[in-house]
């Protein structure tokens, strides 16, 4: 008797392999092709390397200033991962006081509003006037990523289930286990989602300082060194230091995405295997 063959693969399987492939090689054929039209623009028309310089020109110069370029770079890397850390630390541990005090919800949250609302280049030079240079700047990273964390941590831990809530009454639970046990493990998915759009803003609120703080002759960072190649019309590396940001960006959400797959790949929906 023929032994039965083995199952293939699921179709939802496949179809979830497909599209982790094309997720990743569509944008990078655009990429390229962007790129491509780009430097066939620039060589046809000639147009001179102060008003348009061609991608080659991008990459020769992050190459030849590599050494500048990556020094500023690590010098906003690190105005932004701390500004990221103050921000989860103060919005995860203000949204766990706001569940444990309608009244202190009622009386902070909207200065937190306030916060948000108010545009950061605005307060930039302001906070430049009363603070230290890397005090004012890690300042900012932290005003524009407190909200999202702060925001969403508190969205979470409210929309627990009211039913799990009242079984873990009914077996005696005091309100401490209640919300470490139920309810911060519940409001995770909120709070890293809102941890992986603060990565973002983060290095926007750098970068923002950083101008600011350029334009009153200090700096170090890759955002100051923009600025300055725009005083010299040294537009290479202006796209240079624009394409490391923009790269750096890209990585600090991928960084936050896989921290976040691999907390709840195991258990939460939105990031369970098709048929799991």
């Amino acid at each position: 008797m023929m032994n039965a063959a083995a199952p293939g693969p699921l179709p939802g399987a496949v179809r979830s392999r497909r599209d982790s492939v094309l997720r990743v090689l569509l944008p990078v054929f655009t990429l390229v092709a962007g790129a491509l039209v780009w430097e066939a623009v620039v060589r046809v028309k000639a147009i001179p390397p102060y008003v348009l310089p061609a991608p080659s020109l991008v990459l020769a110069t992050l190459v030849s200033d590599g050494a500048i370029l990556w020094s500023s770079l690590l010098a906003t890397l690190a105005t932004t991962f701390q500004g990221l850390a103050l921000a989860l630390v103060g919005g995860v541990g203000l949204a766990l006081l706001f569940s444990r005090s309608r009244l202190v919800e009622y009386s902070l949250y909207p200065y937190a509003v306030i916060l948000q609302v108010t545009p950061v280049i605005a307060i930039a030079p302001l906070l430049l006037v009363y603070l230290p240079q890397h005090a004012a700047v890690l300042a900012c990273a932290w005003i524009v990523a407190f909200f999202p964390v702060l925001a969403n941590t508190t969205l979470g831990l409210a929309s627990v289930d009211r039913n799990l809530i009242e079984l873990f009454r009914l077996y005696g639970a005091t309100r401490s286990q209640i919300l470490f046990t139920l309810k911060l493990p519940a409001a995770l998915p909120h709070m890293l989602g809102g941890l992986r759009i603060a990565g973002g803003l983060a290095l926007i609120g750098a970068v923002v300082a950083e101008i600011a703080a350029g334009s009153a002759g200090a700096g170090s960072g890759l955002a100051y060194r923009i600025a300055e190649a725009g005083y010299r019309l040294n537009i290479p590396r202006m796209f240079a230091a624009l394409l490391l940001l923009s790269v750096t960006g890209v990585v600090i959400f991928a960084l936050l995405s896989a921290l976040s797959r691999f907390l709840l790949r195991r258990w939460h929906e939105s990031e369970l295997a098709p048929g799991a």
